[in-house]
């Protein structure tokens, strides 16, 4: 490893632009607080549509706003690829023009010098920036490498049929992406299939170009797929997780959420593994006949629980009320709260359960605290996800969702995991999970010896 993070008394400094979605910008920042433990300086350039508050990062970080010129109905869409689109449209000069300031005050200060660019994979028109500039980027793929791997066979999976799914062939196998169902493909519904295949397009082509690609996730749970990246990309790739072990969490939130810590003191007060905690991330929605009867299938398992009902988690309402009858059905048994501190939460005895969209950071933020998961995606990576947590590693167990949610299917899928035999074997395998996790991000192990080549390529560029 290179002596020292730093030349002739000045650190080396690295660029950071996290994209402006909650899960995508927590592991960015995470890799920028792991790096910065290592001796790095941190440069943060974030647009201007959601900026994260400088007093909750060390002083010495630098924040560098990027101005966006999007327009609202289409950040207030669900049409997420377009809105990817346009942000990398929007972004790309400003971005360049503000790398370049910071560029050449680098070279009069004796504050340090700019060495890389990392990116989240999906600011594509960053990196492409940032190489006009002549410094490296490296890419930071913020799902799973099973995700990355959708990105790549994209192209092949419309030109075959896979895509768009069929609901006749929901349940086929995908022949050239085992252990893929149809069903389990990535895909945003509320976008059209031609502009998510160009933006995965976009993104893999950039990646390609990159000087690395870093992702959030662990060999042993997916060395198969980090190998099939590395055999099918000619540049080195990193798996640094999990980086909810390796740095502090992200005290607020882009969408200005405020966390309800009361809810830790009310976990204190319940029996160990007893408690069921249901999020669905920061993005995902749903319709209020779905709200209704998540609501009746929580208070009907009889099970103490946390539940995140954040503001705009039902489509269409800024917030949600209660069924009637609900509050007095549940009691002190049941605690609803706009947002909580997850890492908490999830590290907490008392935790038993999560039901989850299985976002990347939410699954593996419960597999390095050893929670087994319900699994109930909505959108995008979260069906494959899903897949491998309840078919591959079996360590959850899925709700059965036909067309919508139902109580009942809800109530069925707690029972399973907190009662039924089956939840004894998943909790072992999610055990034995859990101490893979712990075993990569020790001194030697796999990530962290990851990481270290990550600071290596830093220095060496």
């Amino acid at each position: 490893m290179a002596a020292s993070p730093s030349r002739a008394g000045r650190r080396v400094r690295v660029v950071f632009f996290p994209f402006p979605y909650q899960g995508h910008f927590n592991p960015v920042l995470r890799l920028a607080s792991a790096l910065h433990a290592r001796g790095l300086a941190v440069t943060v350039f974030h647009t201007d549509l959601r900026a994260p508050d400088p007093a909750d990062y060390p002083s010495d970080y630098r924040f560098v706003s990027v101005p966006v010129h999007v327009p609202t109905d289409v950040v207030a869409s669900e049409d997420i690829a377009r809105l990817v689109m346009e942000l990398n449209v929007s972004c790309a000069a400003p971005f360049r023009e503000r790398l370049a300031a910071l560029l050449a005050e680098e070279e009069d200060e004796e504050a340090g010098g700019v060495r890389c660019v990392i990116t989240d994979v999906i600011w594509y028109s960053a990196q492409a920036a940032a190489r006009e500039l002549g410094l490296p980027a490296l890419g930071f793929m913020t799902s799973s490498a099973a995700s990355f791997r959708n990105f790549i066979a994209y192209p092949t999976l419309i030109e075959k049929g896979y895509l768009p799914v069929q609901e006749e062939r929901r349940d086929d196998p995908v022949d050239i992406l085992p252990p893929f169902r149809v069903k389990d493909l990535q895909r945003i519904e509320t976008s059209s299939l031609a502009d998510f295949a160009s933006l995965l397009g976009h993104t893999v082509d950039g990646a390609r170009r990159s000087s690395g690609l870093i992702l959030n996730t662990f060999e042993a749970l997916e060395a198969a797929d980090l190998d099939k990246i590395r055999g099918d990309m000619s540049i080195p790739v990193f798996a640094v997780g999990p980086l909810n072990k390796l740095a502090p969490p992200i005290k607020s939130s882009l969408y200005q959420l405020q966390q309800d810590r009361r809810c830790l003191d009310w976990l204190g007060t319940q029996a160990p593994r007893s408690v069921i905690y249901v999020s669905f991330g920061s993005l995902a929605t749903m319709d209020p006949h779905e709200f209704v009867e998540l609501a009746w299938g929580l208070a009907d398992s009889k099970r103490p629980f946390i539940w995140v009902a954040r503001p705009s988690l039902i489509r269409g309402f800024e917030s949600g009320d209660l069924p009637d009858g609900f509050r007095e059905e549940v009691g002190d048994r049941g605690r609803i709260v706009d947002w909580v501190p997850q890492d908490e939460v999830l590290s907490h005895p008392a935790v038993g359960a999560f039901l989850t969209h299985n976002g990347w950071n939410s699954t593996m933020e419960a597999v390095s605290e050893g929670v087994p998961m319900i699994a109930r995606p909505f959108l995008g990576d979260q069906y494959g996800n899903a897949m491998f947590v309840c078919s591959v590693w079996r360590v959850g167990v899925e709700v059965r969702v036909e067309d919508q949610l139902d109580r009942g299917k809800i109530q069925d899928a707690i029972g399973e995991l907190m009662v039924n035999k089956r939840g004894k074997e998943v909790r072992d395998r999610m055990a034995n999970l859990k101490e893979m996790a712990e075993k990569g991000i020790k001194e030697g192990g796999s990530s962290h010896t990851a990481l270290l080549k990550v600071v290596d390529l830093i220095l060496s560029v």
